[in-house]
């Protein structure tokens, strides 16, 4: 071990325990911990070697004072920024309304972060005598330099292509392979359809066996007839909904060709609300957007849906991208080729909605904001990931003034973005005509905010005045901050709605604003919030 990378190990460890968007359990932090350690002793070792080339000298060992001062140091800083992450800990979950502490896991986390720190630091070892092996060997047939740059070339291609294909497509592998066999199951309470509007039920061009799990979820439940005609007070249509899974069909345009079909054959064209969903994952389609969605068009509606992989979202996320993109272009591009060949004055409104995931395959449809406004009645997008295309594009292009945590875009005449549809949605006073288009995106929503841009540049949505559930001490750190919003990633939908990645009383006012209802009053949405935030 040496003192300078002791000390780079010293510095992130402290840093480390700086809050970011959610609460962390021990286990969590003890994990970002040792990484950030790792990562700060490969700094400190890598400054010191800098530093000694330009002196031209080798390596000393440190004197007795230099060790007293690091474990002083050590002895005083650890402790108080551990205390202080605990109180940062401490005011996200009173923040959030989170309960769940574990001060056993809390106690346990140095422990977590030493094994995760020596794991990694014996990696590093490992690759660095790989690499004077390799060294040596050239060095046989080349000069000493030329010896060392090819060895650092294998040993870091080697480490490359281990990564990413034999861990990655590995773990990748298993992953599909296990989350096809839940694929098959379907959850508990649902039966197949008894209705010829769903698809798995009569006279249905869809199996019910190939929906898969998230599948025979979407069409087996939602409001019925009456549920939507109680909240009205007025009479309702039983809504219509597609859907073709992984089994349904070879390919994406072939799913989404069968789904469009069977559309066709409940009726659904002939509906006054036409919805094209873009599924997360797994194939989830989020209950809380399409029974508002259905609750607010009085069961006038058809939604339609398909399948493009069986991993879950936070999985697909970072492997499944085009997957979502075509999933997304291949549907909508099918309603839209039957839908523009209706007479128009037959056509019903016709609207888009994604979450997470969803919402950047349902952008891929459209190469931008005069697109959306032309080819849909409106749309409406929820927690849409940092590496959105459209997004990105409004986003990076708002308005002088407005901040990143909710931009405002060409003065809100379409695309608009707001935290809390309920609160307000920017900005206010002006005109919102036209086909309208909607952002639910949290402050504290990782999924929104990472990006591998945060290793080395600090966002906008740090350095700006924080959004309403985000700490203010939160800060932008090198490297730290990267990985404690990475780390945030799987558990973003383990916080109460209305906070990270959890959406659902967001759509009432979201999807009342977008489809503009008549004859409803505040106690009636307050009424929808109540059964969407209780699943009905």
């Amino acid at each position: 071990m040496t003192l300078p990378g002791g000390w780079g190990a010293l510095l992130l460890s402290c840093l480390s325990l700086t809050p970011s968007l959610l609460p962390r359990g021990g286990v969590l932090q003890g994990l970002i911990w040792g990484i950030a350690a790792a990562i700060g002793y490969g700094l400190g070792v890598l400054a010191a070697s800098v530093w000694r080339a330009f002196a031209d000298r080798e390596p000393r060992q440190p004197g007795r004072g230099s060790r007293r001062a690091f474990l002083i140091s050590a002895a005083v800083l650890l402790p108080v920024f551990f205390g202080l992450g605990q109180y940062w800990q401490y005011l996200i979950r009173g923040m959030m309304g989170v309960s769940d502490y574990n001060v056993a896991l809390v106690v346990l986390s140095p422990v977590v972060a030493t094994l995760v720190f020596g794991v990694i630091l014996l990696i590093g070892r490992g690759l660095r005598a790989l690499y004077h092996w390799t060294a040596d060997l050239l060095d046989r047939r080349f000069g000493r330099r030329a010896a060392r740059a090819t060895g650092w070339i294998l040993v870091a291609g080697l480490a490359y292509l281990v990564i990413t294909g034999l861990l990655l497509e590995g773990f990748v592998g298993v992953a599909n392979e296990t989350f096809s066999l839940h694929d098959g199951t379907t959850p508990e309470g649902v039966h197949q359809p008894t209705s010829s509007l769903r698809s798995g039920g009569p006279n249905s061009l869809v199996a019910w066996d190939s929906l898969g799990h998230q599948g025979r979820g979407f069409v087996g439940t939602g409001p019925s007839e009456g549920d939507i005609a109680r909240f009205t007070h007025r009479p309702a249509k039983e809504p219509v909904r597609s859907y073709a899974g992984l089994g349904s069909a070879d390919d994406t345009q072939a799913r989404a060709a069968l789904a469009v079909k069977d559309l066709e054959r409940a009726g659904g064209f002939q509906r006054a609300n036409l919805l094209v969903v873009t599924t997360t994952g797994s194939g989830w389609v989020d209950p809380a957007s399409v029974d508002t969605f259905e609750y607010l068009a009085g069961g006038d509606t058809a939604t339609v849906a398909i399948q493009y992989s069986y991993l879950p979202s936070w999985i697909s996320y970072l492997v499944d991208q085009s997957k979502a993109r075509a999933a997304g272009r291949d549907l909508f591009d099918a309603v839209y080729d039957v839908w523009s060949k209706l007479p128009q004055a037959n056509r019903p409104r016709l609207l888009v909605a994604g979450e997470s995931l969803g919402s950047f395959g349902g952008e891929a449809a459209f190469s931008g904001e005069y697109d959306l406004r032309n080819r849909t009645s409106g749309t409406l997008f929820a927690g849409p990931p940092n590496f959105n295309t459209l997004f990105r594009e409004f986003s990076d292009n708002r308005d002088p003034g407005s901040p990143e945590i909710q931009p405002v875009y060409k003065d809100g005449r379409t695309v608009r973005f707001t935290n809390d549809p309920n609160a307000g949605i920017p900005p206010a006073g002006q005109p919102w005509e036209g086909s309208r288009v909607l952002y639910l995106m949290h402050p504290s929503d990782p999924i929104v905010w990472w990006s591998p841009n945060l290793i080395f540049n600090e966002p906008d949505w740090i350095a700006e005045t924080p959004g309403s559930d985000v700490l203010k001490g939160m800060v932008w750190i090198p490297f730290v901050t990267f990985w404690q919003v990475t780390a945030d990633l799987p558990f973003s939908t383990g916080v109460p709605s209305g906070h990270g990645h959890a959406y659902k009383a967001e759509y009432v006012d979201g999807w009342n604003a977008v489809l503009q209802p008549s004859g409803l009053t505040a106690e009636d949405l307050q009424n929808l919030r109540n059964i969407v935030a209780t699943g009905g």
